[in-house]
């Protein structure tokens, strides 16, 4: 069966945001060609909905659509005042969340996340939205833990994204999650769009150009992704782009919004994920390829950052096809 995503429109919906999903999820194929996503948008009482950009959004379904959704996805949309002053649910919204089962997925894009807090969704985890907005959240919501420095965060069923194209790593990264990285990947091509972007958003964070803008940390980036296997330090890195450690950490984390060694650890464990899917390599074999060492540290970073073990992500993902990417990788099993 096709995973039945929901699109909740409201008043103030930004109409770019709002087709975001449709476009992606409607990407995803099986190996037959099949859709793997039907994607509906909705709106309270299925009436049409005003656009930030001044024009009228007709849609054919009224909210008891998220009663049957397996993710609801809530649009970006111009935040109410009353809720911006008072971090209070607006009623009709209220009225449409609780149509929403218990175990269903709910993302919000960009602004959509003061939605999801005022809904108290969020309470104790972990959310992002657009950064110009990051301080007037968490002023709001004290019991989120916001970071203005991603472009999504998954909570398992709650999941939050940064503003604007950031809905699309959103999408990419659910389907990825339910799928493997080669849908995804298959999904963004035919999107033409990167199907992982590096860092977060505080790249795109107002900040004044440095003097020396001229020096860029890319060629180390690059480098350092050729040699993933090998033991890289922050100190190798930095002195590859010829800069101190703490210049070099510095302008990595402007670049990119993160830090060269957490940046280091997400490439780490794509490539793991992207062995243990598309290869039949052991897992120590995956945890050298990828640079962890051994399986030890392998199973650490996977229970912590994915919530499953390397075996188990591979029964859920696994595709093989070993002979290929081995001799890629210049490793037997």
């Amino acid at each position: 069966m096709t995973h039945r995503v929901a699109v909740l429109a409201l008043d103030g919906v930004l109409t770019m945001d709002l087709g975001i999903p449709a476009r992606v999820f409607d990407q995803a194929r099986d190996p037959s060609g099949a859709p793997l996503y039907s994607v509906t948008t909705c709106s309270p009482g299925g009436r049409p909905i005003r656009s930030n950009e001044g024009f009228r959004i007709v849609v054919d379904d009224d909210e008891s659509l998220l009663e049957t959704a397996d993710t609801v996805v809530i649009a970006t949309q111009e935040p109410e005042e009353h809720l911006l002053a008072t971090g209070e649910l607006p009623g009709e919204v209220a009225a449409a969340f609780a149509r929403i089962g218990p175990r269903t997925r709910v993302v919000s894009l960009c602004t959509s996340a003061f939605l999801l807090a005022a809904a108290g969704l969020l309470d104790g985890l972990r959310a992002t939205t657009h950064w110009a907005l990051c301080d007037s959240f968490a002023r709001l919501f004290p019991h989120v833990e916001v970071d203005p420095d991603v472009l999504f965060i998954d909570n398992g069923r709650i999941l939050t994204s940064a503003g604007g194209a950031a809905g699309i790593d959103a999408c990419l990264h659910l389907i990825r999650r339910d799928h493997g990285a080669a849908v995804a990947g298959a999904a963004a091509r035919r999107c033409v769009v990167a199907p992982w972007r590096e860092g977060g958003q505080a790249q795109f964070i107002e900040h004044p150009v440095p003097k020396d803008a001229d020096r860029s940390t890319s060629a180390t980036r690059q480098w350092a992704l050729n040699r993933l296997a090998e033991p890289l330090t922050l100190e190798d890195m930095a002195r590859h782009a010829h800069m101190s450690v703490r210049t070099f950490t510095r302008r990595f984390r402007g670049e990119v919004g993160t830090s060269p060694l957490q940046w280091l650890l997400q490439r780490r464990l794509a490539q793991a994920r992207h062995l243990l899917e598309s290869t039949d390599l052991t897992v120590a074999r995956v945890a050298t390829a990828s640079g962890f060492g051994d399986p030890v540290a392998l199973r650490k970073h996977f229970y912590s950052h994915l919530g499953l073990s390397p075996l188990a992500y591979r029964r859920a993902h696994n595709a093989p096809a070993p002979a290929a990417t081995r001799a890629h990788y210049g490793l037997s099993t």
